[in-house]
């Protein structure tokens, strides 16, 4: 079935809402640019009169030429640890490339960033995208250049579970699983962090770098030894007396031209489990999904428009499109990979039971549509992709007889035990537990991305606002204070801006709540990328959901 678009591109109103986010996606890409100098022009300078690349410029010779890297975390530490100048995208770039045609996960410190230094963010940015590699099975290249941890915050960064070490930890499972992994110190690599490229299968090393777990001023001050660096850890050492490193380098240059021979001798990978066909273009502009989905949360939209500029020949094959309508699910393939889509429908749905439901909640039978939706893409190996744009579960008397936690549990346990590969991307809306069943964050999904225009927290603004405020004002009266309205309206105006601000996109990608903010022309190629990487995982343990509440 080819979906019919009732949009149309001219209407003012489309105009309207395509221009604000022209003006939106412009303040995103202004804010990248100074994001992709790192440090600076200053640190950028230092860099280069070292005889050294940036991390940027280590890719982009290391990419086959024409490709870009699918970027991940470009917003990680934003607007975080100011105190310390600010540590932009967490001191290290990441994000999937292809090198001689095959993808890899990229890994690439900073040094124009705090020389590279490992915050509390750089950690667990380094470890969302080693747990992508491990979930699948991507190889993974290292470019290192990093100081170690950052002292001043080395509580923060040491020693929990997802803190530095566990870096290294997972070096040891993805080597255990035969996943590649190659490092290439450029720079600095000290102290705990040599660990990281000793672990990988292939360890190459340029000259003028250094690696050990001890610097020349810390051998002095531990045992007295007076080494230079060299002597202690540089590449002729490791090369000819230690023997850690597999290739001498005497240049960066060299040293990325040789990842790039190592790479094109791997043989290939097993197939994928899931069905690719030759990719055919949507029939409606994917350029117009700005127009479709507006910066405006008020605004409604038939999610099958949305669909029809991401589905390749604007081909789907709804599923039950007569039941449960606050969700539309159906297949359909993007960038030729067979996917199930499950998909919010933010427009008014008529109801025989209730009249009229509203678009963006999960009602009853929306829920069970969906779970048993899930369980089909599961039982026929077929990847799933949510498309996020939900007020949360339906609430009130009739939904709760109707049973509505049942039917939610059923879609959670679904999502949950799902082992097929899911794509979350979060359109508009994404609160409470609507957040969870349509496989938020917590619920593993491979990558998810969010556009502009997304909000997520556990309600919406204006709701959440309202209910701080009367808590706050409570507490006041508690004490003896007398809540008047303008001291009414001074707290629902401050308590509106922060929460306001946590919603904002940018604020979830700063804590890697969402592994990169993308613009919506760009979605059905973000997730076929995506789909790509996920094909690397030839195997699918079975799929088992527990028990299911009737």
């Amino acid at each position: 079935m080819r979906l019919p678009s009732s949009y149309d591109a001219r209407d003012k109103s489309a105009k309207a809402s395509r221009n604000v986010y022209a003006k939106v996606l412009e303040l995103y890409e202004s804010q990248a640019a100074v994001l992709h100098e790192g440090g600076g022009k200053d640190a950028v300078a230092r860099q280069h009169k070292k005889g050294r690349l940036t991390a940027r410029e280590r890719i982009a010779l290391l990419l086959d030429e024409g490709t870009e890297l699918l970027e991940t975390g470009l917003y990680a530490a934003w607007e975080m640890y100011d105190e310390w100048g600010g540590v932009p995208c967490a001191g290290v770039v990441t994000g999937v490339g292809r090198v001689h045609g095959r993808e890899f996960m990229i890994i690439a410190n900073d040094a124009t960033v705090k020389a590279g230094a490992f915050f509390p963010m750089t950690a667990k940015k380094v470890i969302r995208n080693q747990n992508i590699a491990i979930e699948n099975r991507l190889p993974v290249i290292y470019l290192v250049d990093s100081a170690g941890v950052f002292l001043p915050l080395q509580d923060e960064v040491f020693p929990d579970q997802d803190d530095f070490g566990r870096v290294f930890r997972n070096n040891a499972v993805l080597s255990a699983m035969g996943v590649p992994q190659i490092a290439a110190v450029m720079g600095s690599c000290v102290a705990g962090g040599a660990y990281l490229p000793v672990m990988c299968d292939t360890l190459l090393m340029t000259e003028g770098s250094g690696m050990f777990l001890g610097g020349p001023a810390l051998v002095k001050a531990a045992i007295g030894e007076k080494a230079d660096a060299e002597e202690l850890g540089g590449a002729m050492m490791h090369a000819s007396v230690s023997g850690t490193v597999d290739f001498r380098e005497p240049d960066e240059e060299s040293c990325l031209a040789r990842i790039r021979s190592i790479v094109s001798k791997m043989g290939p990978r097993p197939k994928a489990p899931f069905d690719r066909q030759r990719p055919k273009k949507p029939k409606f502009d994917p350029a117009e999904l700005a127009g479709i989905v507006s910066m405006d949360a008020q605004k409604a939209y038939d999610v099958r428009e949305v669909i029809a500029r991401l589905a390749d020949d604007s081909d789907f094959d709804e599923y039950r499109a007569d039941y449960g309508k606050t969700i539309v699910t159906g297949f359909a393939r993007i960038g030729g990979w067979a996917v199930g889509i499950v998909a919010n429908q933010k427009l008014n749905q008529p109801s025989k039971k209730r009249g009229v439901e509203f678009g963006g909640v999960i009602y009853v039978e929306s829920a069970e549509k969906a779970a048993r939706f899930v369980m089909d893409c599961n039982a026929n190996r077929i990847p799933l992709v949510f498309l996020h744009d939900v007020n949360g579960f339906m609430v009130g008397t009739e939904s709760e007889q109707a049973g509505i936690i049942r039917a939610g549990a059923k879609l959670v346990n679904a999502v949950s035990n799902s082992v097929v590969p899911k794509i979350s991307v979060i359109l508009g809306g994404s609160f409470g537990a609507g957040h969870y069943a349509m496989c938020g964050k917590a619920y593993d999904p491979r990558f998810l991305f969010a556009w502009p225009s997304a909000r997520y927290a556990v309600m919406s603004g204006d709701a959440a606002a309202k209910t701080l405020v009367d808590i706050r004002e409570a507490q006041l009266k508690k004490q003896g204070q007398q809540i008047d309205a303008a001291t009414h309206e001074a707290l629902l105006k401050d308590t509106k801006a922060r929460y306001t601000k946590a919603l904002d996109p940018r604020y979830a990608a700063a804590r890697l709540w969402c592994d990169a903010i993308i613009r919506p022309q760009d979605t059905r190629e973000a997730v076929a990328r995506a789909l790509e990487v996920a094909a690397h995982d030839s195997e699918l343990r079975s799929f088992r959901t527990g028990v299911l509440q009737c």
